[in-house]
Formats: C-alpha cells, sequence, structure tokens
C-alpha cells in the first residue's frame, strides 16, 4: 500500500523529499555535491619519504623484489621525485573496491616472501610513509602513456565544498590545458581519504625540457588563461612534482 507522503510526492506537492519503502521521508538535495561515483575502482596512492643515505638501496631492493607485491594487485605506477621533493618514491596501486583491497592486505600479512625479502628491510630505509584513496574524476579515464617519459604530478587544494563548488570551472581548466596538446593527461584523482577536496592531476611529458616548453607556451594560451582565471577562485594551494618512473614501473 503506498504511504500517504508518497503518494503526495507523486502529486507534487513534497517535491523535496522521497518516501522510502518503510513510509519515511527523507530529504533530496536540489544540487548534488558531485557527480555520483558510480565506479567503484579506487586507488590508492602512496608516498614513501626514505632516508637520504638508504635511497639507492631502497631502489636496489624495489627492483630486485617489488614482484612479491605486485602479484597480489595491480600496480599503476611507481616513480622517484625529481624535483618537487627529495628522497621520495610515490606509487599507484588499484582496486575493484574497499572489499578487495581488504582481501590483498590480508592475503600480504601472510605472504611471508614479502614480508621477510622485502618489507622488513624497507622498512628500516623509510622516514615516513603516507596514503590516500581517490577515485578518477567520473569524466576523466586512466590512460597510459605510449612511450617512456617524465611525469607531473600537481597537487591541488581547493575551497571546502567539494565540486559542486569547484568542479566545472576546474574541469574547464584542465580540458584547456590538455586540449592545446602541450602536454598528456594520464589521470585526474580526488581524494576521498586524505586531505579532502584534494586532487591530484598526473601528467605525462617526453621529458623535462618539453614540460618546460609546454608550460611556457600554455600561459601565454587565451584558451588557458581564461580558465586558469575563472578556476583559481576556488583554490587555496597548488603543488607541482616532476617525477621519473622507475625501471619496473607499469607506466614509463
Amino acid at each position: 500500500m503506498m504511504c500517504a507522503r508518497r503518494a503526495l510526492f507523486l502529486k507534487g506537492k513534497l517535491p523535496s523529499a522521497w518516501c522510502d519503502m518503510t513510509g519515511s521521508v527523507q530529504a533530496k538535495a536540489t544540487f548534488a555535491t558531485g557527480a555520483r561515483q558510480l565506479d567503484t575502482t579506487l586507488y590508492e596512492l602512496r608516498t614513501y619519504d626514505i632516508k637520504p643515505s638508504m635511497m639507492n638501496a631502497f631502489m636496489q631492493l624495489a627492483k630486485e623484489k617489488f614482484h612479491l607485491r605486485t602479484v597480489h594487485s595491480e600496480l599503476v605506477g611507481f616513480w622517484t621525485y625529481e624535483l618537487g621533493g627529495m628522497n621520495k618514491v610515490f606509487h599507484i596501486w588499484k582496486y575493484d573496491s574497499f572489499a578487495h583491497r581488504t582481501a590483498v592486505r590480508a592475503a600480504l600479512a601472510r605472504d611471508k616472501s614479502w614480508q621477510e625479502d622485502f618489507l622488513s628491510k624497507a622498512q628500516a630505509m623509510m622516514d615516513v610513509q603516507d596514503n590516500e584513496i581517490a577515485y578518477l574524476v567520473p569524466w576523466c579515464k586512466l590512460q597510459k602513456p605510449e612511450k617512456e617519459g617524465v611525469y607531473e604530478k600537481v597537487t591541488f587544494q581547493f575551497k571546502p565544498g567539494g565540486p559542486a563548488v569547484w568542479g566545472e570551472s576546474f574541469r574547464a581548466a584542465i580540458s584547456a590545458h590538455e586540449n592545446t596538446g602541450h602536454t598528456k593527461l594520464v589521470g585526474v584523482f580526488n581524494t576521498e581519504y586524505g586531505l579532502l577536496n584534494q586532487v591530484h592531476v598526473l601528467w605525462w611529458s617526453e621529458n623535462a625540457e618539453s614540460r618546460a616548453a609546454g608550460r611556457h607556451l600554455a600561459h601565454e594560451d587565451a584558451r588557458v588563461v581564461a580558465t586558469v582565471r575563472e578556476s583559481v577562485r576556488f583554490l587555496d594551494s597548488q603543488r607541482n612534482a616532476l617525477l621519473t618512473p622507475a625501471s619496473f614501473s607499469p607506466m614509463k
């Protein structure tokens, strides 16, 4: 039997609410805080600060033993910081869901080879570990570059409010940069766990020189300038890092 409030809703007398199967009324916002994330695929972004004297040893260990980790889940990419940070590594992992990540973490805890041959040795080389969970924004697909190059990770910290506040202007700015052809967009990650209202944008360039040249051209491009002027109103901070892919990174 249809509840009385649901009947009123269907007649248009309760436009801002809907009635669930129990008969209770739930609030329904006129505007959402952003596009609904329908894809359950999530990405874990990990950054490790390595002790300066141990950076070379850490990378050698990773080169020899990181296959023990990648048998458990998909590694998107593994990079070292070239500019914008020192003695740092950054890597991205792909999971189908939170349940998938939980299962992988449990399997890693039981994997003696991973624990003894890599993790126990690597932990002694680290100063700080940090991780974030992020989704690709709904209007972006992860793109793997066709050849080797360098990567730029640009981290934007926006004013509170979510994509409903800054989403459209930010998308316009990213699209303007991408459409100029000065650099290639790899992915746009919106943080779910970590600092909120934070977005990481990953770009690819053939080398550092071509990236620098592309940036100068973008600064003089009217399409880019117009969209950046609009989006910067919502920006609190921005940080760039130039990354070099490791020899064992799926993304080169």
